[in-house]
């Protein structure tokens, strides 16, 4: 290769500018061991033109003659770049001329031709089986591409053929005889007659001449027949001198440039029948810049040229169209002064950066007046700048029309994406309204949901947005009718589109006024189907008439199905949730008792999250001799299962309590109920046992939070009793603690929803409790509860988990109503406790109980007698009910029995039972203690008054104490 560019290197100065690029070509295909190569240099207006071809025949560069520098093609590509391009056979990009047959070789390899600042052509060269070339192989095309523009610029200019000069070639061109052909075409039937010179100038052999005007088409060049015969069709037309230049097919595969003018022929009645005219040869006549501008003139694409002041030299026809100006008017004006582009902002700067940088430059701009689109695209070039425009108009509206499309496309199917997931999780059926709501009606600017649901022949509605409570109480519980349009929909199972309130009226004229009523004007009905069956209905509805697109009635045909399912689901939760809230209703205790022991308030509030009920629970359990029970727990978990477990400890509970167990023994029991349940069970329970005889409180606990003890004072404490594992996972035994109350004091048990969250912690909860409760000063205890409520969980704040609270202010019994005494133990007890009987019932003015208490207390104090140990004590309280009692130190419990009539024993109990409304008993820290109820004297009907031993009993059948 360095022996080729030496040889480049000898070639004398002043060689013409053909031959250097003749040179260049051929030097260059035999460097790269190639197939062929092509010489480009760019033409005015923009254009490639082919100048130089070595190794290639005319056939395969026939494409390539002329070429926009804004095309794909290799000769082109390259003058945009610095270095080398190759471009292998098959790629996208056009790496051979179109139309044509498949290249031999590889591909293409091109280096751009420059004068150093702006590129002036491009060589290319056909590669061989080597393919791409190496990098001494690039370095050598570059130096030849130096080479040839070096001597194309010592070339010297072309010689103009003077008469002194009879060898000229310019001189012998223009001498060149012409000759002139003569052709007839017969309009109406086509026929077309040549003479022997016109055969010469279409280069076409007399035998093989068709006389039809196709033949004449056949050798016109494709790219000039569309314009040609336009004009042919014009002067026909216009009765007008047809004149056309076009390109020609020469029987070597060429083409040739011919003229030709011709005159319409009319018959007698004035109508055009036939055309005579004449063709030559025009090719030598012609100027590359003639040929050139011929070309650029009839471009698809608007093209003008303008000079280093920006005035127009050139506008071929499109660009006339598009700027709303014939050529004379355009030419030799300033560019960006045309009325047409003068409203255009920022063009003028555009303009003069591109021509600055000497770089391409393209941009989209706007025309005011047609309200068009043009693309844009200023290459300069050495004498100027050339502009091509594109009318992008519907290429930019589809392109906008598909990216509204695609975001539209996106935005349906982000909101489908969030009402899924909001359906998702939703669990009730006002849940999946208020999705569908925030959803569904803002996108498709609706302001009316209405969804009902079917039961029997009636619909009932399940949620509604946007109508009047009237028009609703109107339709609920809708019976079917024919002339419905949310029955016809549902009969259907299809949906249902009323676009206007005159389509309405027409459709249902006996509900015609209904739209009046409503507000709406048009309506989508939507029937809801889940698993094969139409439940109920979806009606989204519209302030103004809005008639939907089919695909917008298609995207809400796909949302009712997935309201339908979610619906579906929901209604069997609402269902399940029902029937928890009413057995947990029906477990919790339906009102609180009226006690002399104490004074009672309580509230529950479930959850507001989710559906399942909480195993929340709270009761007070009436005891004997003034004691009361106060209990509260809390099942851990939500749902049916967590309800029943509740309801089974409440049921223990009671139970436990009538038994007067101790509180630690009841909550051994507790705990072996719940293990027995299963390893997942648990729960947290508190039991406060309160004497209005002495004053003082039980309290046991299993991991539950201690109760609030509330002073007359206002001083609040929480009792230090030790909490203890939560049942299910405990292990007895449970520590109880003895506290003294205050008269008048309050006690509040209350479950973890109310003091914790998950914005707030247990102690700070237990603080703020004792704030409210502390400046409470003896306000109403449903009040407090109230103000409890309220205070700890705010309006608008939703509980996540179930709240019980109950509140009991604690009274004492007082001391004058309060009698004990203690006995001895022999047989004489039961006398002495008569007489104490009598005594004190006369002193409390109850002389008609002292028959029936005397013989109680004496039955009592005899059976202690003779069964049990200890010492023994005798206390009478006078409450809302006498209570007689007899303490001894033994465990033993008596039962009753029905004795055989042999026995000596086992009636006494039978007695008891007999004589008092209520009797029982209980262990004492010492012993046990039997107790019997009577019924004060005017408390109650005659059926509960007291009742005589005389009236009850043979007193004779009952055997004497002993």
């Amino acid at each position: 290769m360095e022996d080729r560019l030496a040889l480049l290197s000898a070639v004398e100065k002043g060689i013409t500018e053909g031959e250097v690029l003749r040179l260049a070509i051929q030097q260059a295909v035999a460097g790269l061991d190639g197939l062929g190569g092509t010489v480009h240099l760019c033409g005015p207006m923009s254009a490639l033109r082919l100048v130089s071809t070595v190794g290639l025949s005319p056939a395969l560069v026939r494409n390539w003659e002329i070429i926009d520098q804004d095309s794909a093609a290799v000769p082109a590509r390259v003058l945009d770049r610095e270095g080398g391009l190759w471009v292998p056979h098959g790629t996208a990009g056009s790496a051979q001329p179109p139309g044509t047959k498949p290249w031999p070789g590889t591909g293409l390899a091109a280096v751009p031709l420059s004068d150093g600042e702006i590129p002036v052509g491009s060589l290319t060269v056909v590669t061989g089986a080597e393919g791409e070339p190496t990098r001494a192989q690039w370095d050598f095309l570059a130096a030849v591409a130096a080479w040839a523009q070096e001597r194309m610029g010592q070339a010297p200019p072309p010689a103009r053929p003077t008469l002194e000069d009879p060898n000229g070639t310019g001189l012998r061109q223009a001498l060149k005889a012409v000759e002139v052909g003569t052709w007839d075409w017969n309009i109406r039937t086509g026929e077309l007659g040549w003479d022997d010179a016109a055969m010469a100038v279409y280069g076409t052999d007399p035998a093989d001449f068709v006389p039809r005007v196709e033949s004449w088409m056949k050798v016109v060049h494709p790219d000039d027949l569309p314009w040609t015969l336009a004009a042919a069709e014009t002067a026909i037309r216009n009765r007008a001198v047809f004149e056309a230049e076009y390109r020609v097919r020469r029987p070597d595969g060429g083409y040739a440039w011919t003229e030709t003018r011709a005159k319409v022929i009319l018959d007698d009645a004035g109508e055009p029948y036939r055309m005579i005219g004449t063709a030559w040869e025009s090719s030598d006549s012609r100027s590359a810049r003639a040929a050139l501008s011929r070309a650029l003139r009839h471009m698809s694409d608007g093209f003008l040229s303008v000079d280093g002041d920006w005035r127009i030299t050139f506008v071929n026809l499109k660009a006339e169209e598009m700027l709303g100006s014939p050529e004379e008017e355009l030419f030799d004006r300033v560019l960006w002064t045309l009325p047409s582009l003068r409203q255009i902002p920022g063009l003028e700067a555009c303009c003069r950066e591109a021509a600055a940088k000497a770089v391409p430059t393209s941009f989209d701009m706007g025309i005011p007046a047609t309200g068009s689109c043009l693309h844009l695209r200023l290459v300069p070039v050495p004498d100027g700048v050339t502009l091509y425009f594109t009318d992008v108009t519907d290429n930019r509206r589809r392109e906008a029309e598909r990216v509204a499309s695609e975001q539209a496309s996106a935005e349906r199917s982000a909101r489908i994406g969030e009402l899924t997931a909001a359906l998702a999780a939703a669990t009730t059926s006002r849940d999946v309204v208020e999705a569908v709501a925030q959803r569904v009606l803002p996108p498709f600017g609706a302001t009316g949901l209405l969804v009902q649901a079917i039961e029997g022949d009636r619909v009932y509605t399940v949620g509604s947005v946007g109508y009047p409570q009237a028009f609703l109480d109107s339709i609920e519980a809708r019976p079917r009718a024919a002339q419905d349009p949310g029955w016809q929909s549902l009969s259907t199972n299809e949906p249902l589109f009323v676009s206007s309130v005159e389509e309405y009226a027409e459709r249902y004229p006996d509900m015609a006024d209904r739209p009046r009523v409503i507000g709406k004007q048009s309506w989508a009905f939507l029937p809801l189907i889940a698993s094969g069956q139409t439940f109920g209905i979806c009606v989204v509805a519209f302030d103004g008439p809005r008639r939907l697109t089919d695909e917008e009635r298609t995207l809400l045909s796909t949302i009712s199905a997935l309201v339908a399912h979610a619906l579906e689901r929901a209604r069997l939760y609402d269902a399940e949730h029902t029937r928890s809230r009413e057995l947990q209703s029906a477990l919790l205790p339906q009102q609180l008792p009226a006690l002399p022991s104490c004074s009672l308030a309580a509230r529950y509030l479930p959850t507001e999250q989710g559906v399942d009920v909480g195993g929340d629970w709270y009761d007070v359990i009436p005891l004997s001799a003034g004691r009361v029970a106060l209990v509260i727990g809390d099942v851990m978990g939500h749902g049916l299962s967590e309800a029943v477990t509740m309801g089974r400890l409440r049921t223990a509970v009671h139970t436990l309590a009538g038994l007067e167990l101790p509180p630690d023994e009841i909550m051994n029991h507790l705990n072996d109920i719940v293990s027995g349940l299963g390893e997942d069970s648990y729960a947290t329970c508190l039991y406060v046992l309160y004497d209005s005889t002495t004053g003082t409180c039980s309290v046991t606990r299993a991991g539950h939070p201690p109760p609030a003890v509330v002073h007359p004072d206002g001083t609040v404490y929480f009792p230090k009793a030790a909490p203890n594992p939560p049942l299910g996972a405990a292990e007895p035994p449970f520590e109880t603690v003895e506290l003294e109350i205050p008269r008048e004091s309050l006690l509040v048990l209350f479950t973890d929803g109310l003091v914790e969250s998950s914005e707030r912690e247990i102690d700070q909860g237990l603080s703020d409790l004792a704030h409210l409760l502390r400046s409470s000063d003896g306000e109403d205890l449903d009040r407090l509860c109230d103000t409890v409520i309220t205070n700890l969980l705010p309006a608008g704040r939703t509980t996540t988990d179930d709240i019980a609270l109950l509140i009991a202010r604690m009274h004492a019994l007082p001391p004058d109503r309060m009698a004990s005494w203690p006995l001895p133990q022999d047989p004489q007890a039961a006398a002495l406790a008569r007489g104490l009987v009598r005594e004190q019932l006369s002193e409390w003015d109850l002389d008609e109980l002292t028959a029936t208490t005397e013989l109680l207390a004496s039955e009592l104090v005899g059976n202690v007698v003779r069964h049990a140990k200890g010492p023994m004590r005798l206390r009478l309280l006078r409450d809302t009910e006498l209570i007689c009692e007899v303490a001894d130190g033994s465990l033993t419990m008596p039962r009753i029995r029905h004795p055989s009539e042999t026995d000596e024993g086992g009636r006494g109990l039978q007695l008891v039972a007999s004589l008092s409304q209520r009797w029982g008993t209980r262990y004492t820290a010492n012993g046990k203690c039997i107790w019997t109820a009577q019924q004060m004297p005017g408390s109650g009907s005659p059926a509960s008054s007291p009742r005589s031993p005389l009236e009850e009993f043979d007193m004779d059948a009952v055997p004497p104490l002993a």
